[in-house]
């Protein structure tokens, strides 16, 4: 089924005669009925009632006819919206848990007001998972940790992070890995980008972490934090918003793991309207806020070639 069958049978529809539609068409009849058979065939079942002089829809050609016209018109909405180079249709976006708590809510509010013709829907995940379905096109683009390493991926920088070691109140100062050797880690998956940056630093300090427990919630993994059962790597956006966040200490960490930089990440190949848009509004926010603290910060893009 493809959508010259579509038409072909649409037009049939309409105007009850083969001839009347081949004419429009630019084809001879013998055309449209051979295509209009195969339709059939493929779909098991007959979408006309074949009488002398012109054609009828069966019942099941009349249900069939609505699909064809939706399909028909999302593909022209598909095609105006590529061809004028204007945000539109569906954009499937991918963000850390992180960032989908705290810097996406204004974003993405920001983005339907200002384009309200995209469907945007939201894919949250490790950087590892997300970035992976990016590159399998399954995402349009994908806030992530950063740079990804693959060729056929460009990205810039969207926001700034400072992540800190928690632990409970009553826990001695960490100053080295050493001081939480042994210590049960609260992560999300396997995949996490803040999850590889503690691995990195416990080998750094020659320390050996203890176990690590996966929870797929921040709030959770405060709670365990506050109770004294383990430590956790967070970034402040995140801390600022939790309600209990006054229960825990807070632990400075060396720049190599604290400071860290959410990017923007989307397939060379794909610098879709809609990414674009995504993009400089991401830039868009970023001078406003760095007006309104007078300090500018670098936006940096890693890119392969221009989009």
């Amino acid at each position: 089924m493809d959508l010259t069958q579509l038409k072909m049978f649409c037009l049939v529809a309409e105007t009850g005669s083969l001839a009347r539609a081949a004419e429009v068409l630019h084809r001879v009849p013998s055309n449209l009925t051979t295509r209009l058979r195969q339709l059939e065939q493929e779909l098991g079942t007959d979408l006309f009632i074949r009488e002398k002089q012109r054609l009828r829809l069966s019942p099941m050609g009349h249900n069939f006819l609505c699909y064809a016209q939706r399909i028909l018109a999302l593909s022209d909405e598909a095609l105006r919206m590529a061809q004028s180079g204007e945000p539109g249709g569906n954009f499937a976006l991918g963000s850390m848990e992180s960032s989908a708590a705290t810097h996406l809510p204004l974003l993405l509010a920001a983005y339907h007001q200002r384009y309200p013709e995209v469907a945007l829907s939201l894919v949250t995940g490790t950087s590892a998972d997300i970035i992976r379905q990016v590159r399998e096109g399954k995402l349009a683009a994908a806030l992530a940790d950063g740079p990804p390493a693959a060729d056929e991926l460009n990205s810039c920088v969207a926001f700034r992070e400072k992540l800190v070691l928690i632990s409970s109140h009553d826990h001695a100062p960490v100053l080295h890995p050493a001081d939480a050797a042994g210590e049960t880690l609260f992560t999300f998956r396997s995949g996490c980008a803040w999850r590889l940056r503690l691995e990195t630093w416990f080998r750094s300090g020659g320390a050996q972490p203890g176990s690590f427990m996966e929870i797929q919630s921040y709030h959770a993994m405060l709670a365990c934090v506050a109770s004294g059962a383990g430590l956790a790597l967070m970034p402040e956006s995140v801390l600022g918003q939790l309600p209990a966040s006054s229960s825990i200490l807070r632990h400075a960490l060396p720049e190599a793991v604290s400071d860290a930089a959410t990017w923007l990440v989307w397939r060379r190949d794909a610098f879709t309207p809609n990414v674009e848009a995504l993009k400089y509004l991401i830039i868009e926010q970023t001078d406003a806020a760095s007006e309104h603290d007078d300090l500018r910060p670098t936006f940096t893009t890693k890119q392969h070639v221009s989009p």
